[in-house]
C-alpha cells in the first residue's frame, strides 16, 4: 500500500518564488486534515497534490495561472516547483519532482514544463530516471497503485467537480465507466472472446494438422525401421569391407612399390624418348638452317649479339608505331561508328518526320472530304474541288459559324416558344385537373344525397302502403255504419213491446251463449295469434337459412379448390386448426434449422476471410521471398544455381591462382629464354631454329605478362562477386526452404481449406435458400389457410344456428298446428261473422225497451 510522506511547494498559486518562501507540509497516518480561513491554501495544496500524482492541471487553468503571477513577483521569469516524497505500493521510497516555468513577455504570459525526476533509492544508491526517458504519469500510477480516473474524480476531486455525481446519466455512466475500467474489461473480454476464436480455430487447424502428423509419424516409424534393417545391413557390410580391406593391405603395399617402379621406369623412358627426340629435332633444325640460309655469319658471338640487340630494337620501334597506328585506327573506327549512329538517328527522325508529314496530309485529305460533305448538307458553294486553300478553310468556318449561330437563335426561340406553351399547357392542366377535383367532389356529393333522396322515397312508398289499407278500412267501416243505420230504422218501425221483451230474453241467452262462445273464440284467437308468430318467425327462419346456406354455399366454392390444394380435403375448423398448429410448429423448426444455417454460414464465411487474409498474406510472402531469391539468383532455380555458382567459384580460384603463379613462371621463363642462352624451350625443350622465332615466344610471353595483372585484377573482382553472391545465396537458405514450404505445403493446404470452406459455403447457401424457399411455401399456405379459417368458422356457426333453428321450431308440429289454427280459424271466422249481428240486435232490442 502507498502513503504519502511530505511534499513541498515553491512558486504556485500564492506561495513565493523564493528560497525562503518555499513550503513544506508532512503528511500524517492514517489522516491529515487541513485547517484554514479562506485563502489560506488548503486547495491549492490539493491541486499540488493532484498536479504531482497526475500531470493534471486545475479546472480552467491551463497552467498560467497555476504559477505564482510574474507581475506580483516583479519578475519575467518565475519558476515553480512541486517535490513529494512517498512509499510507492512496494514499500520502496520514491522522490518526484515537477518544474515549471511561466514568463511575462509584454501583455502575454508563456507556460511551460521543464524536465520532471523520479529518484529510487535501490540497494543503498540514488537512482533517477527523467521525464524524458520515462512518462511520468505512468510511473506515478503505477507506483501509486490508484488509476488516473480514481485520483482525479475520487481522491484528488476538485471543489468545483466535487458535485459529479449529481450530473447526467450519460455523463454519470461514463465517470463511473472511468473509475471502475469498465471500458478495459469490455475490451478485455472482447480480446478474450477473440482469443476463443482464435484459438479455436487453432484447434480446428490443429486438428486437421494432427491428422497429417499421424500420417507423417506412421511414416517416420516406418522409415525409422527401414534405418534400422539398413543400418543393421550397413554395419554388416562395413564389417565385410573391413575384413576385406584388411586383405587387400598387403596387395595394397606391394601395388604401390610396383606402381613407384613402373613410375621410375615411364620417367627414364619418357626423358629418354625427349633426349632422343631433342637430338633428332636438332639435328634437323640444323640440317634445315644449313639449307636455308644464304649465308652463314662469319663473326663471333659478340657481334651477332650486337646485331640480335639492334635488330631488337628496330623491331621495338616497329612495335611502337604499330600499336600507335592502331590507336589512330581505333580512334578512327570509333569516330565511323559514331558517325554511323548519328546517321541511323537522323534516319529514324527522318522516317519519323515522314510518317508526320503523311498523316499530315492524310489529315488534310480527310479534313476536305469532310469540308465538302459538310458544304453539300449546307448547301455552301465554292467548296466543290480539291484541295482547298486557307483562305477557302477560313471561309467555311466563318460560314459554319454563321449557319451554327442562326440555328442557335432558332432553336433558343424555339425552347422559349415551346417554353411558353408548356406553361400555358401546364396551367390548363392545373385548371383542368382542379375542375375534375371539383366535379368529383360534386358527383360524390350528388351520390350522397341521391342515396338519401332514394332512401327517403322508399320510406314515403311504405307510409303509402300503410294509408292505402287504412283508406279501405274506413270505406268498409262506412259502408257497415250505413247498413246498420238502415236495420235501425227498420226496426224502429216493425217494433212490438212484447214480442222485443221475448226477442230480449232470447237474446240474452244467445248473447250468453255467444259470450261463451265468444270467451272460447277469443283463447283459440289467442291461440291462432300465437300460431300465426310461429308460422312468420318460421317464415324468417326459412330465409336466414336459405341465406345462410347460399353464403355457406359462396364461402365453399371461395376456398373450396385452395383448401383441397392444401389439405387434400374440405376440412373442418378444428381441422383446419390441427393444420396450422402443425404448420405453425413446422415454420418454427424451419425457421430454426435457417438461422442454425445462417450461424453457420456466418462461422464458415469468418473462417473463409480468415483463411483468405492468411492465404493472401502467404502468398505475399512467397512473393516477397522469391523476388529476393530471384534478385540474387536471377532464376527460381535455387540449389542449381547454387552449385553453377559454387563450381564458377572453385573454377574462377583456380583461374586466380594460375594467373598469380603465371606471372613468376613467366618472368623466370623469360630470363632463362633471354639471359642463359638457353635455345629450346624450358617447357617442352623444343629447339628454337632461328632467333627470330626465340624473340618471338619472348614477346609472346613478355605480351601475357603484361596482360597477367589486369586479368589477375579481373579474375580476382569477379570472385569477390561471386563470393558475395553465394554468401547470399547461402544466407536465402532458410528463405528458400520457407519457400519451398509455403510451396509445398502451407499454400496447398490453405487452398484445400479454402476450397472445402467454398463448397461448404456453397451447400450452405444452397440449404439455406431451399429452406427459405419453403418457409416462404409454408407461411404462404399458412397465411391463405388462416384466411379461410375465419371463413369456415363463420360457415360453422351459421350451419349450428340452422341446425338450432330446426330443433327449436319442430317443423311437423307447427305444421300441424298451423293446419288445426286454419280450421278452427274458419270456424271462428263464421261465429265472429253473426256476432257483430247479434249484438246489434241485442242492443236495438233494449233502447226499445228503455
Amino acid at each position: 500500500m502507498s502513503k504519502i510522506d511530505k511534499m513541498s511547494i515553491l512558486g504556485v498559486r500564492s506561495f513565493g518564488v523564493e528560497d525562503k518562501d518555499k513550503q513544506v507540509i508532512t503528511f500524517f497516518n492514517p489522516l491529515t486534515i487541513l485547517v484554514g480561513p479562506n485563502g489560506a491554501g488548503k486547495t491549492t495544496i490539493i491541486e499540488c497534490l493532484k498536479y504531482i500524482c497526475t500531470g493534471d492541471f486545475p479546472p480552467g487553468s491551463k497552467g498560467n495561472s497555476f504559477v505564482h503571477d510574474p507581475k506580483v513577483a516583479n519578475e519575467t521569469d518565475v519558476r515553480a516547483q512541486i517535490r513529494l516524497q512517498f512509499h510507492d505500493v512496494n514499500g520502496e521510497l520514491v522522490a518526484v519532482q515537477r518544474s515549471m516555468v511561466c514568463s511575462q513577455k509584454g501583455k502575454k504570459t508563456e507556460f511551460k514544463t521543464l524536465e520532471g525526476v523520479i529518484t529510487r533509492i535501490k540497494h543503498g544508491e540514488k537512482v533517477s530516471l527523467s521525464s524524458k526517458c520515462a512518462e511520468m504519469d505512468r510511473e506515478m500510477i503505477a507506483a501509486l497503485g490508484v488509476s488516473k480516473s480514481v485520483l482525479n474524480n475520487v481522491i484528488f476531486c476538485h471543489q468545483e467537480d466535487s458535485n459529479w455525481p449529481l450530473s447526467e446519466g450519460k455523463a454519470l455512466k461514463q465517470k463511473f465507466d472511468e473509475i471502475f475500467s469498465a471500458t478495459r474489461y469490455i475490451k478485455a473480454l472482447e480480446t478474450l472472446r477473440q482469443v476463443r476464436l482464435k484459438q479455436g480455430q487453432r484447434v480446428k487447424e490443429c486438428q486437421v494438422e494432427l491428422k497429417y502428423l499421424k500420417q507423417n509419424k506412421e511414416k517416420a516409424q516406418e522409415i525409422q525401421n527401414q534405418l534400422t534393417s539398413r543400418e543393421t545391413q550397413l554395419a554388416a557390410s562395413k564389417e565385410n569391407v573391413r575384413h576385406i580391406e584388411n586383405q587387400l593391405e598387403p596387395l595394397k603395399n606391394s601395388l604401390m612399390e610396383i606402381e613407384q617402379n613402373l613410375i621410375k621406369v615411364m620417367r627414364l623412358d619418357n626423358e629418354s624418348k625427349a633426349l632422343e627426340s631433342r637430338r633428332k629435332q636438332m639435328e634437323k633444325d640444323n640440317q634445315d638452317l644449313q639449307q636455308k640460309m644464304e649465308k652463314v655469319f662469319q663473326g663471333n658471338d659478340e657481334q651477332l649479339r650486337r646485331m640480335y640487340q639492334n635488330h631488337q630494337k628496330t623491331v621495338k620501334e616497329k612495335e611502337k608505331r604499330l600499336t600507335e597506328c592502331q590507336r589512330e585506327l581505333e580512334a578512327v573506327n570509333k569516330e565511323f561508328l559514331r558517325f554511323n549512329t548519328e546517321k541511323s538517328e537522323l534516319l529514324v527522325e527522318q522516317g519519323r518526320l515522314q510518317l508526320q508529314a503523311d498523316r499530315y496530309q492524310q489529315h488534310i485529305r480527310t479534313r476536305d472530304s469532310l469540308i465538302q460533305s459538310l458544304a453539300t448538307q449546307l448547301e455552301l458553294e465554292g467548296f466543290e474541288t480539291a484541295p482547298l486553300n486557307e483562305r477557302q478553310i477560313n471561309s467555311f468556318q466563318r460560314l459554319v459559324k454563321e449557319r451554327q449561330d442562326k440555328d442557335m437563335e432558332s432553336a433558343n426561340n424555339l425552347m422559349k416558344e415551346f417554353g411558353e406553351k408548356e406553361t400555358m399547357k401546364q396551367k390548363q392542366i392545373d385548371e383542368i385537373r382542379d375542375k375534375k377535383t371539383g366535379l368529383e367532389r360534386t358527383i360524390v356529393l350528388k351520390l350522397d344525397i341521391q342515396n338519401k333522396k332514394q332512401f327517403e322515397v322508399k320510406n314515403l312508398k311504405q307510409e303509402l302502403y300503410q294509408l292505402e289499407g287504412s283508406s279501405n278500412r274506413l270505406l268498409e267501416l262506412d259502408q257497415e255504419l250505413t247498413k246498420a243505420k238502415h236495420e235501425l230504422v227498420e226496426a224502429e218501425k216493425n217494433c212490438n213491446v212484447e214480442t222485443l221483451e221475448m226477442e230480449i230474453k232470447e237474446l240474452q241467452r244467445e248473447k250468453t251463449n255467444l259470450d261463451s262462445t265468444l270467451r272460447k273464440l277469443d283463447k283459440e284467437m289467442e291461440q291462432l295469434n300465437l300460431n300465426t308468430t310461429v308460422i312468420t318467425q318460421m317464415d324468417m327462419l326459412k330465409k336466414d337459412k336459405a341465406d345462410k346456406e347460399d353464403q355457406i354455399r359462396k364461402i365453399k366454392f371461395r376456398h373450396n379448390e385452395e383448401l383441397i390444394c392444401l389439405l387434400g380435403f374440405f376440412p373442418s375448423k378444428n381441422q383446419l386448426e390441427d393444420w396450422l398448429h402443425s404448420r405453425v410448429k413446422e415454420i418454427n423448426q424451419t425457421r430454426d434449422k435457417l438461422a442454425k444455417l445462417n450461424k453457420e454460414l456466418v462461422s464458415a464465411e469468418q473462417n473463409k476471410s480468415h483463411i483468405t487474409t492468411e492465404l493472401r498474406k502467404k502468398e505475399e510472402q512467397l512473393s516477397t521471398y522469391e523476388e529476393k531469391l530471384f534478385d540474387v539468383c536471377g532464376s527460381q532455380d535455387f540449389e542449381s544455381d547454387l552449385n553453377k555458382l559454387q563450381h564458377d567459384i572453385e573454377k574462377t580460384s583456380k583461374q586466380r591462382a594460375m594467373l598469380a603463379g603465371a606471372t613468376a613462371v613467366y618472368s623466370q621463363f623469360i630470363t632463362q629464354l633471354a639471359d642463359e642462352n638457353q635455345s629450346c624451350c624450358p617447357v617442352c625443350q623444343r629447339v628454337f631454329e632461328t632467333e627470330a622465332e626465340l624473340q618471338d615466344v619472348i614477346n609472346d610471353l613478355q605480351a601475357k605478362l603484361r596482360l597477367a595483372p589486369d586479368k589477375l585484377k579481373t579474375t580476382e573482382s569477379e570472385l569477390k562477386k561471386r563470393e558475395k553472391k553465394r554468401d547470399d545465396m547461402i544466407s536465402l537458405k532458410p528463405i528458400r526452404q520457407t519457400v519451398s514450404e509455403l510451396h509445398e505445403k502451407d499454400i496447398p493446404e490453405l487452398r484445400n481449406k479454402l476450397q472445402i470452406l467454398n463448397r461448404e459455403i456453397q451447400s450452405l447457401k444452397a440449404d439455406i435458400e431451399e429452406q427459405e424457399t419453403l418457409l416462404g411455401t409454408i407461411v404462404t399456405e399458412e397465411e391463405s389457410a388462416k384466411a379461410c379459417l375465419q371463413d369456415i368458422t363463420l360457415m360453422e356457426r351459421d350451419q349450428v344456428r340452422i341446425l338450432l333453428t330446426r330443433l327449436r321450431t319442430k317443423p311437423s308440429f307447427i305444421i300441424l298446428h298451423v293446419q288445426n289454427g286454419k280450421v278452427c280459424w274458419k270456424r271462428m271466422s263464421s261465429h265472429l261473422a253473426f256476432f257483430p249481428k247479434w249484438e246489434h240486435l241485442y242492443r236495438c232490442a233494449m233502447l226499445n225497451l228503455q
